[in-house]
């Protein structure tokens, strides 16, 4: 596969998911914005940009490469399991989704992750735009740990790409200003993330920001023992303690992991 293929279809995926949340957030928004969303909106796809062209060349690129040769040479357990077609795709996407919920979970205890990861919990109110909003240095890292997932699974070209582009898909929807009413959230939180409950993630209040952290699926929480009910009044408050009055200064998002939180304005 020619390697600009995955990068034109995370794109039109992401913009196309970015445009129905922003559309559907328009029409049924949960929570007042405090800020124009305009102004995020600019920040936001500002931030996505500059990530953009790092991780093209600094993470993507060299991820594909290592994949092809991997996947060349007969490595990883897939290649072993004999894995072909929607099979294997179908098999790396749940395991990579189990292992991005233990990537997610570690930015949260461990205190170096949690120094870059913080940066997208600074966001003090929650809309599809917070999923463009990571720091460089997180993605640098998870570049690095995708390195060896990829060496111990041996994915194939689409089977990875077919995870990345849900992915970001999954993340921008669970983290819109929507809210599904309960009987459709009843079902699809059996199966997948919602917007309700992502949103608990991301309150001040740690008993639910250090639990929710699966991304596509939701069994991962519950086998795992970090699932947390959704709180309305938990869900009022938003983000972070510290750092809360300019957490859309583009200065303050890419300093804030070398900074103390404690002097964090």
């Amino acid at each position: 596969m020619n390697l600009d293929y995955p990068s034109i279809l995370r794109l039109v995926m992401s913009l196309g998911v970015l445009l129905l949340m922003l559309s559907f957030e328009s029409f049924w928004p949960k929570r007042i914005w405090e800020t124009p969303r305009i102004k995020r909106l600019i920040i936001h796809v500002l931030i996505s940009f500059l990530n953009s062209l790092f991780t093209r060349f600094i993470v993507f690129t060299p991820l594909f490469f290592w994949l092809h040769f991997v996947r060349e040479n007969g490595w990883g357990l897939s290649s072993f399991l004999n894995l072909h077609e929607i099979w294997e795709i179908v098999a790396t996407v749940v395991l990579f989704d189990c292992l991005e919920y233990g990537w997610h979970r570690a930015n949260h205890r461990i205190p170096f992750l949690w120094r870059f990861h913080r940066a997208h919990h600074l966001d003090t109110h929650l809309d599809v735009t917070t999923s463009l909003r990571f720091h460089p240095g997180e993605l640098f890292l998870s570049g690095i740990v995708k390195f060896f997932w990829i060496l111990f699974w041996g994915p194939s070209l689409w089977g990875f790409v077919i995870y990345e582009t849900v992915l970001v898909a999954f993340a921008q929807f669970h983290h819109s200003n929507i809210d599904l009413p309960k009987k459709i959230e009843r079902i699809v939180r059996l199966i997948h993330i919602t917007p309700r409950l992502h949103t608990s993630h991301h309150t001040v209040t740690l008993r639910t920001r250090d639990a929710n952290y699966c991304i596509i699926f939701s069994i991962w929480d519950r086998l795992f023992k970090s699932f947390q009910e959704p709180d309305a009044e938990e869900m009022k408050l938003l983000g972070l303690d510290r750092g809360r009055s300019n957490y859309l200064s583009m200065w303050t998002f890419f300093k804030s992991p070398f900074v103390a939180y404690e002097k964090m304005d």
